[in-house]
């Protein structure tokens, strides 16, 4: 007998295509994708359960398909449809409750694989320049999706202590991007105009769609020789970017506001519909975040496909030219870089050559 694996989040468009390519897994019998609302994309040949894991029902699917490989995606930051922050929350949260509860009391049930994020660490002026897994965040999220992640990581805590006999799998993903991000970041980049925080140029990490989903069928399978696909990883491509390497790719100039006007401006774009600019969004946006990534290579065995520049270009790729093509940009930034500066460059040869 193969495994029987159950996909939540399966109309989103990565839990679309983890259901697609879990299926071409040999040892996988049946897939079992579920969600509240159908899809909008193929599902192949997997079995679609319309039901929403925030109601006591997940437990009778569970049942009923004799499910032993659980894989979360059902957490994400933004609503799937016109829910608002309120249903994203309750999904997140309740919904992952529910989920576990059900989990727990299925004799069948051998491994969980939940979806997590790097926001657990939060963003904070004192951060440590890179997060380890073990690394304690200076001040915990005090909200919106950066606080439902660590809701859902310390019930996932829970459920291993009451079972430890299922191997859990917890996956932090840096911020997602790609041809086909669904995510605030990737609505906020795509702004024509990036507001900034005057004075601040953090540090960002990504990882690409495709190297989600590799990871994610790591996760589900029984561990490759000298490997271990139980316990909590940081996932993201190697390097980072300074967001205001980001805009400069992109073509879109930034508009720095002085960090109390910072909220204003979010309010305003998340009044007109054009982007969640929340609170942890900005406080990333402001301090940035960087993980490390040793454990993911080392102890679950995997190596992105994707650095972190490259996840980026193909994300650039897929929006189109901003206001100011990246080649124009580039070039005046090196020109600027080349103007002497305090006595210019002939001042400081010669400074030198008096030094010696």
């Amino acid at each position: 007998m193969g495994k029987i694996v159950l996909v939540t989040g399966a109309a989103r468009q990565l839990g679309g295509r983890f259901v697609r390519r879990i299926q071409r897994d040999p040892g996988v019998d049946r897939v079992i994708a579920l969600d509240a609302v159908t899809p909008g994309h193929q599902l192949g040949d997997a079995e679609f359960v319309l039901a929403d894991i925030r109601q006591s029902a997940i437990a009778r699917v569970l049942a009923e398909h004799s499910v032993d490989t659980v894989v979360h995606l059902d957490v994400s930051a933004k609503a799937l449809g016109p829910g608002g922050r309120t249903t994203v929350k309750e999904t997140n949260v309740i919904g992952t409750m529910q989920l576990l509860g059900a989990c727990q009391k299925s004799p069948s049930v051998q491994r969980l694989v939940v979806k997590s994020s790097t926001n657990v660490y939060g963003s904070a002026p004192r951060d440590p320049a890179v997060f380890t897994e073990t690394t304690s965040p200076k001040s915990l999220p005090s909200g919106g999706f950066a606080k439902d992640a660590v809701e859902v990581e310390g019930y996932v805590r829970g459920f291993a202590r009451r079972r430890p006999d299922v191997a859990v799998c917890v996956l932090r993903f840096a911020n997602i991007l790609g041809p086909e991000p669904d995510s605030p970041l990737a609505d906020y980049l795509t702004l024509p105009v990036l507001p900034t925080v005057l004075g601040y140029d953090p540090r960002l990490q990504f990882v690409h769609e495709d190297d989600v989903v590799d990871v994610l069928e790591i996760a589900a399978r029984e561990p490759r020789r000298g490997t271990l696909n139980s316990g909590t990883f940081n996932i993201a491509g190697d390097g980072v970017l300074l967001l205001s390497q980001c805009s400069r790719r992109l073509g879109r100039p930034t508009v720095p506001v002085l960090l109390p006007a910072v909220t204003w401006v979010g309010t305003a774009l998340r009044t007109i519909g054009m982007t969640d600019f929340s609170p942890e969004q900005i406080r990333l946006l402001t301090h940035g975040r960087v993980v490390s990534t040793v454990q993911m290579r080392e102890t679950l065995g995997f190596r992105p496909r994707f650095t972190t520049a490259e996840t980026f270009a193909e994300f650039a790729r897929s929006r189109g030219p901003g206001l100011l093509p990246p080649e124009r940009v580039g070039r005046a930034v090196g020109r600027l870089a080349g103007l002497p500066l305090g006595g210019g460059q002939a001042d400081r040869t010669h400074s030198t050559h008096g030094a010696r």
